[in-house]
């Protein structure tokens, strides 16, 4: 079952118009979520960022449209799916169909899908870098709109390489983020992560992390620019999203990683999600 304007249906019975603007423009947004026995990790941080997102998009967001509505629906599609351990939830929202670049509306609709959620811890972890398209940088590229081109590329790329990710660079061929992740770099105490306005995506487990760190004062956080060739300079790289939280990466070319320090702030980041 899948969750269509607060209306539950059957995937089968679904279908889209030719007049989609999130399939003919990319007009549209969306979270990933992960739910453990009806409790949504960082709720609340999701449903913020949405907001942002949609208010960027221009999108007409409807009174109804609350924290607790937000909360509800999903939960709903959830029982309905009858998951009761961990699960992955898409919650995409759309401009309404009608016009070309020129919306007709600005009026949203949305969908929230469910699956089962597996999460294969892996021992060593392999990334290399993705050159052939950049990741343009400034504010747009921070949210997560349905335009991913270069991440699907990107991710093909690492598959048929046999690389479990790639690092994707922005137009200066600084370092923004993973395929599918936040990115952090680690030497000694001090750890580094791109900026947002070098076009990483304003992930929700990327300010968690932030703020375990700026509480920490064994730790050095900085926001900034990152050159490819620190990634050979530094002891450890870790990545970060809302599914898997932390994973630590091992080899980069000819370079071994530690995982100390990355498997330190899981632990503090579990934390966190217990506490809440």
């Amino acid at each position: 079952m899948i969750n269509v304007n607060g209306k539950l249906i059957s995937k089968k019975d679904f279908k889209i118009t030719i007049n989609n603007r999130g399939f003919k423009y990319g007009d549209a947004v969306f979270e990933t979520l992960k739910i453990k026995k009806y409790e949504i990790y960082f709720v609340e941080d999701h449903y913020f960022r949405l907001m942002s997102s949609m208010r960027m998009l221009r999108m007409e967001i409807p009174d109804f449209f609350t924290f607790e509505y937000f909360n509800d629906e999903i939960i709903k599609t959830i029982k309905a799916n009858n998951f009761d351990n961990s699960a992955r939830i898409r919650f995409t929202v759309y401009r309404k169909d009608g016009g070309f670049y020129l919306p007709k509306s600005k009026e949203i609709d949305f969908i929230i899908e469910v699956e089962d959620l597996l999460i294969n811890e892996l021992r060593t972890y392999e990334i290399e870098l993705y050159k052939d398209f950049p990741v343009l940088s400034g504010l747009l590229s921070n949210i997560k709109t349905n335009n991913r081109i270069v991440n699907v590329l990107a991710s093909i790329y690492a598959d048929e390489n046999e690389y479990d990710n790639c690092i994707l660079l922005n137009e200066n061929k600084n370092i923004v983020e993973a395929n599918n992740a936040n990115i952090f770099l680690v030497t000694g105490n001090i750890i580094k992560t791109p900026a947002l306005s070098e076009g990483c995506i304003n992930g929700i487990i990327r300010k968690k992390i932030i703020e375990i760190l700026l509480k920490d004062d064994s730790y050095k956080l900085i926001e900034t620019k990152i050159t490819a060739i620190e990634l050979l300079q530094v002891d450890e790289v870790f990545l970060t999203n809302s599914i898997i939280d932390i994973q630590s990466v091992t080899n980069y070319r000819k370079k071994i990683y530690n995982t100390t320090k990355g498997k330190e702030i899981k632990k503090a980041l579990d934390n966190i999600i217990v506490e809440s």
